[in-house]
Formats: structure tokens, C-alpha cells, sequence
């Protein structure tokens, strides 16, 4: 499938070459606010020229601005592009869990059994989802982190570089672990 990538800065490089190892063609970057090489346009003029029935969507806005991500999705939605979840092929997505559209599980990355991540998650390499959990819609679950079973996450958060959330906790949408930071939901 050819996928137009809306973003041009760092991440956009990273999900360019998700793109490629999952076996799909990158046709250009889309930004609203810069040029350069690679970029085709902004959005308006990207929808003019490549039509919803030929192409997709990759979102590469990253954690940084999760309210622009947010909304991008949104955008993308509403004028009829399909965004697939983009599984690189040396991560482990269990055939029970379920990706949302536009979900990124990066090489190394686990997704156990029943496991949820939701639309426009992001799940960098090495970071664990266990059994169960759900992760919400635009979360961020960096390098190495571990989300233990039966957790929820909620929508807009972000969970820092080797955090562990112990099992049965419920993070509230807009959570922000810090990086090797452990939440157990007031257990210790």
C-alpha cells in the first residue's frame, strides 16, 4: 500500500522506515507548516492530489504535541483515508490482541494475548504490553517500558523509556510516566 506520511521532522524518518519494513511504499510527507525535500504538501493539497481509494495514512506527529497528533487523525478520518496498524515484522503481536487504526508497534515490542492498543498508539521497541491490558487511543509507550497485565491506560498519555505500571492499574487519560519510573497505583 502506498502511504502518505504527515510529518516531516524526526519521527517522520523512523515511520518511513516502518513503512518499508512492513512492507509498504512511502509516497511523500505531508506538513502544514514547512518544505523541503520529500514533502509533498500540506494536507489540502495532498488530498487533491492523492485520492483516499489509492492511498493511506501514517501519522509520524509525535509524543511531543499529542493534541496536534489528535487531531491529524481526525482530519485524516474525515476526508476518507485508511490508516493501518504498521507491525514491524520482528515484534510479537498475539493473534488475540487487537490494534487500532494507525497503531505502531515498533522491532522488539510484545503485545500479549487480549491485549488492546488503541488507535494511534505507539509502542517502541522492547516495550512489553501484557495480557490484557489496554492501552488508549494517541498513547506513547516508549523503549523498554512494561505495562503488566490487566492495565489500563488512558487515552493521550505517555509512559517513559523503562517505566513499569504494575498489573491492575488504571493511569488516567493524559498520564505522563517519567522515564524508569514504576506506577502501582499506590501499592508498593
Amino acid at each position: 500500500m502506498h502511504l502518505l506520511i504527515y510529518g516531516s521532522k524526526e519521527f517522520a524518518q523512523t515511520v518511513t522506515d516502518l513503512l518499508h519494513d512492513c512492507g509498504h511504499q512511502a509516497a511523500g510527507l505531508v506538513d502544514d507548516y514547512a518544505t523541503g525535500p520529500g514533502i509533498v504538501g500540506t494536507f489540502d493539497t495532498a488530498i487533491r492530489r492523492y485520492p483516499p481509494s489509492e492511498f493511506g495514512f501514517a501519522v509520524a506527529i509525535g509524543y511531543s504535541n499529542l493534541p496536534a497528533r489528535r487531531k491529524v487523525g481526525q482530519r485524516i478520518h474525515a476526508a476518507g483515508y485508511r490508516m493501518p496498524a504498521l507491525v514491524h515484522p520482528r515484534a510479537y503481536v498475539a493473534d488475540t490482541a487487537h490494534l487500532g487504526q494507525g497503531s505502531m508497534v515498533m522491532a522488539g515490542a510484545i503485545v500479549d494475548t487480549r491485549a488492546t492498543i488503541g488507535e494511534l498508539g505507539v509502542v517502541w521497541p522492547g516495550a512489553c504490553i501484557n495480557h490484557d491490558s489496554i492501552i488508549g487511543e494517541n498513547t506513547f509507550v516508549s523503549p523498554n517500558a512494561i505495562v503488566c497485565g490487566c492495565s489500563r491506560i488512558g487515552a493521550d498519555s505517555f509512559i517513559g523509556a523503562g517505566a513499569a505500571i504494575r498489573d491492575h492499574c488504571e493511569l488516567p487519560a493524559g498520564s505522563f510516566v517519567p522515564m524508569l519510573q514504576r506506577y502501582t497505583g499506590g501499592r508498593q
